[in-house]
């Protein structure tokens, strides 16, 4: 029993010790939740708290959300204020990209009713708004914190996009549970993915950190269900489809349709080749 005690004694003055040396705060998890609620109330008032719905609540979002984020990032950049200024300047771009993302989704799902719809319920659509933001702050170079907002945004969504992906605009994300999408990745102008698609490496080596290890996806490409894509070098040419469960390795050439793993297909014009799930 005194033993017990004893280290149970000596756990719990390792943990204080631990905590006095952490440079990261303790509750960057739910600063980085609350920051991204605020981001996304400042950017559509469907996600505003009804008591900040009037105009001064655009002002009261926009005073928390700097406030939340230079909490969050003092104890892990050198010029927080910086940062904190320099993505306030970039939320206008990160709007409308997004209102193109809303907007992609409503075209492309024949279920989505309004912009309305798609701004408050859809998964695809909360996890590419995160996204956009956390990118940002990864582009900034901070650190952690874009990749804890990216994880509360794949716990809510099921969908995991690393925040160091490039996404071009009008990208929708269509059902989305299970989606993974890796740090390399850089994906063209309206793109649409389905559940369960991968855009991952070839291999998993931490000598691999600073190198393009997942796919390039061209401009207006469709990937359907379960499709795995792997590698840096893969390219898959703007205008393809990517049918559902292949397991792709290798580059394809634009307006490809690829309908299993070993069979590639050059696309002749506007051959109507749509699909809907």
């Amino acid at each position: 029993m005194a033993a017990d005690q004893a280290a149970w004694h000596t756990f719990l003055e390792a943990r204080k010790v631990e905590r006095l040396a952490s440079d990261a705060p303790r509750p960057l998890r739910a600063l980085a939740e609350e920051f991204a609620f605020r981001a996304l109330a400042l950017m559509f008032p469907q996600f505003a708290h009804p008591s900040r719905l009037g105009a001064s609540g655009v002002d009261e979002e926009a005073a928390h959300l700097q406030a939340l984020l230079r909490a969050a990032i003092t104890p892990l950049v050198a010029d927080a204020d910086g940062v904190v200024h320099t993505l306030l300047s970039r939320l206008p771009q990160v709007h409308a990209a997004l209102v193109l993302d809303a907007e992609a989704i409503v075209r492309g799902d024949p279920a989505a009713e309004s912009l309305e719809e798609v701004i408050i319920a859809y998964p695809g659509f909360l996890a590419t708004a995160v996204h956009r933001v956390a990118h940002e702050l990864y582009l900034l170079d901070v650190p952690l914190f874009p990749r804890v907002l990216s994880e509360w945004a794949h716990r809510e969504t099921g969908i995991d996009i690393h925040p160091g992906a490039t996404i071009g605009a009008g990208f929708a994300i269509d059902h989305g549970t299970g989606v993974v999408i890796g740090e390399t990745s850089d994906i063209g102008n309206g793109v649409r993915i389905y559940q369960g698609v991968t855009l991952g490496a070839l291999a998993v080596s931490k000598k691999l950190a600073n190198k393009k290890r997942h796919p390039t996806i061209g401009n207006g490409v469709v990937i359907y269900a379960n499709a795995t894509i792997l590698g840096g070098n893969t390219v898959v040419g703007e205008g393809s489809v990517i049918g559902g469960n292949v397991w792709l390795t290798a580059s394809v050439p634009p307006r490809s349709v690829v309908q299993f793993s070993s069979r590639v297909e050059q696309r002749g014009g506007d051959d109507g080749i749509e699909f809907h799930i």
